[in-house]
């Protein structure tokens, strides 16, 4: 068994453009939370009517009022929907997957905030198979693998606040990652995606989170780690996944910024880099299918936040970091010249910031506290010799979401078999503030 485990190195996609706002929106989207910030994106009521005649005739009948995703113009202060323009629809890194007798190759998004499995498959239109805003993508044909089954009556749909979705049928192949098949996993099949879904370079997403949040019908799916455990291709000492985020801006470092994941170990090198024997534990509470755990105290530049109650999650999908607006606010108060871009909904801060001049930020995982990089506050260009911030507001969001902002400052270790989040600071023995790149 250990010699089918190694690393599975991520791919970093050619065509990402970094783009504070548009991430923003991706989470509001995501998360389906309201914003307590200034700005244009806003969840406002709108009336969605259903005809006494059926749907094609909207007059009489019952009317429903949703919670939408909405933008106001800046020029005219009309309100519109959120298009897919207006946000960030790829992913910065990708992993190969491999799915199918013979095997068909995809990249797909590691996402520890889902828990879909889903492809683009031959099941979608030709506009979007063929040409999705000039995009090509890998397409799964379950005709041309020999092991695929179709799930009789299954059905799966992912949708967000913001009426963007995508869904479609499901079936079983085989998958391997790193390597490592596994047996029978449950796949989503594509069959309808809106832009949002169809715009970026990834061919799908392979969620990473608990497996109660599945969308599959009539009952949740086994997600691949899961599979992993029951079909016993991990040791059962190691039911656990690990990932470890590097950075362009590490190129020269050491460990030369690298991504990775493992399934079934852990790597010992962060273990060595950062002098420790063992990874910091603390329980997680995936009631909610999330890798949340206590978070209960931050820090800038040594001044302690308390923040009684607080929890976080760890999302390997998400960019950014989004904390509670106390927090938010201590940060950038901490960098001189930041300011609150209200035409960005976020905190940027001027691009001639030294190192020296950014503030320690930590946030506690459990009981102990991990810094970010200072290198990883900047998140992107802002314009106007600005960068904007990595670190922003969760709105009205209950819990932190600890996306790559934070995570690439730590070797983030998922154990699912003992229900526990691990982490080991990674130390980079210099911080690049180079711009962020476009």
């Amino acid at each position: 068994m250990a010699s089918k485990l190694q690393r599975v190195k991520l791919v970093h996609n050619p065509k990402y453009k970094r783009s504070g706002p548009k991430s923003y929106v991706y989470l509001l989207r995501k998360y389906q939370f309201k914003p307590t910030t200034e700005g244009p994106y806003f969840v406002g009521n709108k009336i969605h009517q259903k005809g006494k005649f059926g749907m094609h005739r909207l007059v009489g009948g019952k009317a429903h009022v949703q919670q939408v995703l909405q933008k106001k113009s800046s020029t005219t202060g009309e309100t519109g929907e959120v298009t897919a323009e207006d946000q960030q629809n790829d992913s910065e890194y990708l992993c190969p997957v491999e799915i199918g007798t013979p095997a068909q190759s995809f990249n797909l998004d590691f996402d520890t905030g889902s828990a879909d499995l889903w492809i683009f498959s031959t099941e979608l239109p030709s506009s979007i198979t063929k040409a999705s805003g000039g995009t090509k993508h890998n397409i799964f044909n379950p005709s041309k693998s020999s092991t695929y089954k179709a799930t009789k009556g299954a059905s799966w749909k992912i949708s967000y606040g913001d009426n963007s979705s995508a869904s479609g049928t499901v079936g079983t192949d085989n998958v391997t990652v790193g390597g490592l098949t596994i047996n029978n996993q449950t796949i989503e099949l594509a069959k309808t995606l809106s832009a949002e879904f169809a715009s970026g370079v990834g061919d799908g997403l392979l969620g990473l989170a608990w497996g109660s949040i599945n969308t599959v019908t009539p009952g949740p799916a086994q997600t691949p780690v899961e599979n992993m455990i029951t079909q016993q291709d991990i040791p059962s000492t190691s039911e656990l996944f690990t990932a470890n985020l590097g950075s362009w801006r590490d190129a020269n470092d050491p460990d030369k910024g690298e991504s990775f994941y493992t399934f079934g170990y852990i790597d010992q090198a962060p273990l060595a880099a950062a002098g420790v024997s063992e990874p910091f534990w603390t329980p997680v509470d995936n009631s909610q299918g999330f890798w949340m755990f206590d978070s209960t105290s931050a820090s800038v530049n040594g001044t302690s936040i308390a923040r009684n109650g607080n929890t976080a999650i760890a999302d390997t999908g998400t960019t950014l970091a989004l904390v509670d607006d106390n927090t938010c606010k201590a940060i950038y108060a901490a960098i001189p010249g930041s300011t609150y871009d209200s035409s960005q909904q976020g905190y940027v801060f001027p691009s001639t910031v030294t190192a020296d001049q950014l503030p320690v930020v930590q946030f506690a995982v459990g009981s102990q506290s991990f810094a970010v990089q200072k290198e990883d506050l900047a998140f992107a260009d802002a314009g106007n010799g600005n960068v904007y911030g990595g670190i922003q507001s969760r709105g009205t969001m209950t819990f932190d979401i600890l996306g790559d902002t934070f995570l690439k400052s730590i070797y983030a270790i998922f154990d699912q078999g003992n229900t526990r989040f691990g982490a080991v600071q990674r130390a980079e023995p210099t911080q690049n503030l180079e711009a962020p790149q476009s």
